[in-house]
């Protein structure tokens, strides 16, 4: 009834399991994914058909734990499943950054990525498991992707760096950080640090890169026994090519001349009045086409800054690349309020509001106020 692949190694003392075929069927590609005593789920689904009204790549990448995963019924008035929690939601962020940018360009399928956590062991952390399941089940699926994709936990104790620590020795550990890529380099690096020098997290990077390479080999020969045929990649239509060649045309010019323009609300007016242009020169393929005109014109405004920043090593605003934009930090803003602080970096501010908590130093204050 079940056509089980399975695939195992030995990795940073406990073993790593990768099995297909048993669980969720229907999914393009489901992986059952096993660390020590810890296992998540994770399903790849993906439309057939590109979504024609979408100019972006409408991924979903849901992470989830369930209290049953270590033996518990959730407490309260229900005893059902809340919301997500933050933890969930930044773990769901962390999977979807080194997938996103290997998907082609011009895939406009939805694609929905669902790791669910069905056994925690208290001792290996779900995120690593569930980024290498979720990398397994996409190689697997037949959708388009540029991977596999690996990813490693390091810690720093006693005074060593450390390939995926065990939950109770990170309590030690003078580093976090989590490094994921492919076979060839390094796409995304979250860390958490005590004041460790620059040349230990290099390293600490290099050893995760080199760490998770024997979970990419895994993968590959997961992909080699139970992979799908690969879906065809989307290739630029000769329409989107000749809007594209259109709009440069009529906008190209007018554009480079606002991006010269220093202060923002200029600079957007300008930036609008190219569009109004482009519409307006290209009325007939915005009534037909109006996503590829908003794709064509997004794309030459982004190559535009790149190229410049590229050649004249120059930002928007006129600052070089080693330059930050000029920081005021101002406190006692606001007379009522206990403690206030507005901070401005740039055209970029934040006002920041602080009040003491209820109790007698709160009566004294607000006693002081009326006299």
């Amino acid at each position: 009834m079940f056509n089980i692949v399975r695939e195992e190694i030995e990795w940073a003392g406990r073993k790593l399991v990768l099995e297909t075929g048993k669980i969720a069927r229907q999914a393009d590609g489901a992986v059952l994914a096993t660390y020590g005593g810890t296992t998540v789920l994770c399903t790849v689904v993906a439309r057939k058909k590109p979504n024609e009204n979408a100019n972006f790549f409408p991924l979903t990448v849901h992470y989830q734990e369930k209290t049953f995963a270590t033996g518990k019924i959730p407490g309260g008035f229900l005893k059902r499943e809340g919301k997500p929690a933050d933890s969930e939601a930044l773990k769901s962020r962390l999977i979807d950054r080194p997938i996103r940018p290997l998907f082609p360009d011009g895939f406009y399928n939805e694609v929905q990525i669902i790791c669910t956590v069905l056994a925690y062991d208290f001792e290996n952390d779900t995120d690593i498991t569930a980024l290498v399941g979720a990398s397994a089940a996409l190689a697997i699926s037949g959708v388009p992707f540029a991977g596999p994709v690996g990813a490693a936990r390091i810690g720093y104790i006693n005074n060593e760096l450390v390939l995926n620590p065990k939950f109770e020795a990170m309590k030690s550990s003078g580093l976090d950080l989590v490094v994921a890529g492919t076979k060839e380099g390094v796409l995304m690096v979250e860390s958490e640090a005590k004041e460790l020098s620059e040349a230990l997290m290099l390293e600490a990077v290099e050893l995760g890169h080199e760490g998770f390479q024997p979970v990419i080999d895994m993968i590959k020969k997961l992909a080699k026994k139970a992979g799908k045929p690969e879906w065809e990649t989307p290739k630029p239509s000769a329409e989107a090519a000749d809007i594209t060649k259109k709009v440069a045309k009529i906008a190209e010019k007018s554009l480079r001349k606002a991006y010269i323009i220093k202060i923002k609300q200029d600079r957007n007016n300008a930036i609008d009045a190219a569009k109004h242009a482009v519409n307006e020169g290209l009325a007939d393929y915005v009534q037909t086409h109006p996503v590829l005109v908003e794709g064509a014109f997004k794309k030459l405004q982004s190559d535009i800054l790149r190229g410049d920043i590229l050649s004249d090593a120059k930002r928007l605003d006129g600052r070089k690349l080693d330059e930050v934009r000029q920081i005021v930090a101002e406190v006692g803003i606001l007379p009522r309020a206990h403690g206030s602080a507005l901070f401005t970096r740039g055209e970029t501010q934040a006002l920041v509001v602080a009040t003491l908590g209820t109790g007698k130093d709160e009566q004294m204050i607000d006693a002081s106020w009326h006299r």
